[in-house]
């Protein structure tokens, strides 16, 4: 009998050794075969018909006469595009103080982390009990069919009350392993690996728009400095003329009309002053809150006039904004996202395939818990699931995905459409600023000599005090539109640097 046994055996193991390995290969095979099989489409990035650079106005509008260099401005660092040096530093602060950017970097971390969740979906996933106790209590009554009831239907005498029915002692690990057979964690992968990215392109352009922000706070307030310096001198005039009106009123060359309107003048001209004051410190406060710090004074050496950027560039095309727009990058990214999620639910049609093993030690006695001779068990099992009654809603999130696709294609056609209407806005405000400035410039002369010539006549007795006031209002109004042409000369350069996607690098 022995030897049958044992000849029993050694055919057993035969077997196993001949045939088990052939099945893995096979099984291995097909779970090959099967994964190869992605469903869902991959990303390309659309073209859209009416998108191209002949939208662009002539690069020429935006590239100094003597330039001739085909650097593209957006590929500039801010650090060289920006000479003055208190602004470079005012933006050094802005980017590692701001509130706005910090909480942008903590959620490009909880992007990375969701990443690497992503990729973590591969792996099989294990779980220990290490030690766990479960005793069971039942009373006569109970609807149990276990063995004590059993036996007490064989006439043995087991407690009628709250008898132990099961009492175990276990320890096991856990593992569960889902096969990506159709691309389903893979499309996740990607739609995580494109929401990390775009909250990378997020604080990207939040970067962009602090630079230009910040920027335009600081010529601001170069402005209004400006302008209060013309308006304390203005004031110095005024003040002056009315001297000399009451010296003529005490002389009786005047009437006292004079000296009221004269009067008025001053002070319509000294109200300017904590007018223009009132707006500098609201700016100023402006400046700090960007800076991510309480409003505090800062020490401002520099005049518009001393303001300078880097003029070696070139506009570019329709295609570097898309490489270089944080926001356009963001649109793009959204797109690949929502094309990944096409893929995932496309994939929830077809069946998966998981895997659960179990492998540990169940003992009714405590020191024979981790005998494996005695306590000893281990548990496989595939599953395959396909659904069937909840097909309605998969195929409705399927279709509700595939219109999400089409929603973000369309916002970043949008975005790309709003970015060269950026530029082209930028290319025009600069040419017409610019022209705006000559005039201004020539304006400013002219009521600058036309204010000389009236104090003269006026001193003379060649002018009345009236000229004197019209020459004075011409002049200090001239003098404020040219401080204000150039300060906005300086956004609009800063504007057109942001529209192409200059700032974060």
């Amino acid at each position: 009998m022995k030897n049958n046994v044992d000849s029993n055996t050694s055919i057993a193991h035969k077997l196993v050794k001949t045939y088990f390995p052939l099945r893995i290969v096979i099984l291995s095979g097909l779970i090959s075969l099967v994964v190869s099989c992605k469903v869902g489409e991959a990303y390309e990035r659309p073209t859209f018909k009416g998108i191209s650079s002949e939208y662009f106005v002539n690069d020429d509008l935006i590239t100094e006469p003597e330039v001739a260099d085909s650097t593209t401005m957006s590929s500039i660092p801010w650090k060289k595009y920006i000479k003055d040096t208190l602004l470079t530093k005012l933006i050094d602060s802005a980017l590692v103080n701001n509130i706005a950017l910090q909480k942008a970097r903590q959620n490009t971390n909880i992007g990375m982390e969701e990443l690497q969740q992503s990729k973590a979906n591969f792996y099989p996933s294990l779980n220990a009990t290490p030690a766990g106790y479960n005793r069971e209590y039942y009373s006569e009554n109970y609807n149990n069919y276990g063995s004590n009831r059993a036996r007490r239907n064989h006439g043995e005498n087991v407690p009628t009350s709250l008898y132990t029915e099961r009492l175990a002692y276990t320890s096991a690990l856990q593992s569960n392993w889902e096969i990506d057979l159709w691309g389903k964690l893979r499309w996740k992968k990607e739609a995580a690996r494109a929401e990390f990215m775009k909250t990378q392109a997020f604080k990207n352009a939040l970067q962009t728009g602090i630079v230009a922000e910040v920027s335009s706070t600081y010529f601001n307030l170069l402005m209004l400095r400006s302008q209060i310096e013309v308006a304390e001198k203005n004031f110095a005039l005024n003040d002056s003329t009315l001297t000399i009106v009451r010296l003529q009123y005490d002389a009786g060359e005047t009437t006292s009309l004079a000296v009221q309107q004269t009067n008025s003048q001053r002070l319509r001209a000294k109200s300017l002053i904590p007018q223009l004051e009132r707006e500098y410190t609201i700016m100023e406060n402006k400046l700090n809150t960007l800076l991510g710090r309480s409003p505090r004074h800062l020490q401002i050496e520099r005049t518009l006039e001393e303001t300078e950027f880097q003029h070696q560039y070139a506009s570019g095309v329709p295609l570097e904004l898309i490489k270089n727009r944080p926001d356009v990058a963001l649109s793009e990214l959204d797109l690949i996202a929502t094309n990944a999620r096409v893929g995932v639910a496309e994939a929830l049609k077809y069946p998966s395939l998981s895997i659960d093993g179990t492998a540990g030690f169940d003992s009714f006695i405590l020191k024979n818990v981790f005998d494996p001779l005695t306590s000893g068990f281990a548990l496989i099992n595939a599953s395959l699931f396909q659904p069937i009654f909840n097909n309605r809603k998969i195929k409705t999130e399927y279709r509700v995905s595939l219109a999400q696709r089409e929603i973000a294609q369309l916002d970043f056609k949008k975005s790309l459409i709003a970015a060269i209407e950026d530029v082209s806005n930028a290319m025009a405000s600069i040419e017409k600023l610019k022209e705006q400035f000559e005039i201004a410039q020539e304006r400013t002369a002219v009521t600058r000599k036309g204010l000389k010539d009236a104090g003269q006549l006026f001193r003379g007795g060649y002018a009345n005090y009236l000229e004197v006031i019209t020459a004075q209002t011409d002049a200090l109004e001239s003098e404020l539109d040219l401080i204000r042409a150039k300060k906005q000369i300086l956004v609009a350069k800063i504007e057109l640097y942001r529209s192409l996607g200059g700032g974060w690098k």
